[in-house]
């Protein structure tokens, strides 16, 4: 009774006073921790994109994910991010409104100073704005099931590029205390352009220390396609392995340079099995959680 009292008290409060959404600093992006241990924003590149009735998504244990909608990637997951950003410390009931190119300087489109935004790219914002409008999602994490939309409703003035939009005021549960992570923008905008290393790196930063996972998990929680036309199962271990040396090893070393550049520590190795083993340096968030279980310091490189 205790725990059902508990249970109770707590949903109360994540449903009916939480529809400000937390603050994070500039220099970084709030995403659920679900939405980037999953394939919802897969690593799928310049592919064909499906459309998607009711699908199971892959994720790890603890989240599940059915989605229907045109397929989603990491350029998308830009422009979601960027909409949240806009939306941090505000009240999900209100829109929020910003201008077309305001918009694309801000999730890094039109080179270093935003100088060479055109045309194609405000188009681009449209189409993948309507594309988020149009994504349905049922994502369990934690406690909680979120069921709507990823972006509310839209309103595009076509005379200025000004947007009017609004997100579901319930998607507040997926930002609660230890279910979001806040994404370094700095190294994520570096690997713009490399959809596995950004998925990689968002996939990373939700684990204060990352447990090992084998080469053909990460290849089924990234979204990656390759094998999937395969006839036999060796064929399929065939294309895996191609992608484990030809896409997964690159993208892991391009992440290590990142955070190299930016004065992170991060290595990764693969055992001749396939297992992927990374050490991280935790954010300071991540730090104080460990140090409340006992489990920090860490010997990094060791």
């Amino acid at each position: 009774m205790l725990l059902e009292d508990l249970s109770k008290r707590l949903t109360e409060r994540a449903l009916v006073a939480g529809s400000r959404m937390p603050p994070w600093p500039e220099t970084v992006r709030g995403v659920p921790n679900g939405v980037l241990r999953s394939a919802l924003f897969g690593a799928i590149g310049r592919c064909k994109r499906a459309r998607l009735d009711r699908e199971l998504i892959a994720s790890v244990e603890g989240v599940v994910i059915w989605y229907s909608g045109m397929q989603l990637d990491q350029t998308d997951l830009d422009v979601w991010e960027g909409i949240l950003h806009l939306s941090r410390n505000a009240d999900l009931v209100q829109p929020i409104q910003f201008g077309a190119r305001q918009f694309l300087r801000l999730i890094g489109r039109g080179g270093p100073n935003g100088d060479s935004l055109g045309k194609g790219d405000r188009k681009w914002l449209k189409s993948v704005i309507t594309r988020l409008a149009g994504a349905n999602v049922e994502l369990r994490q934690g406690p909680y099931t979120y069921i709507g939309s990823l972006i509310n409703e839209v309103l595009l003035d076509d005379t200025n590029g000004q947007y009017m939009l609004t997100l579901n005021p319930r998607m507040r549960v997926l930002f609660s205390r230890d279910a979001y992570t806040g994404v370094d923008w700095t190294i994520r905008r570096s690997l713009q352009g490399y959809p596995l290393a950004q998925w990689l790196h968002g996939y990373y930063s939700t684990h204060a220390r990352p447990y090992p996972l084998n080469v053909d998990t990460l290849h089924s929680l990234c979204g990656s396609k390759t094998g999937a036309s395969a006839k036999t199962e060796m064929a399929k271990e065939r294309a895996l392995r191609c992608w484990r040396t030809a896409t997964l090893e690159p993208a892991l070393q391009l992440l290590e340079k990142a955070h190299n550049d930016c004065g992170q520590y991060f290595r990764s190795k693969i055992s001749p099995g396939g297992l992927v083993t990374v050490e991280r340096t935790p954010t300071i968030a991540q730090k104080k959680h460990l140090q409340k279980r006992g489990q920090y310091p860490l010997l990094f490189g060791g």
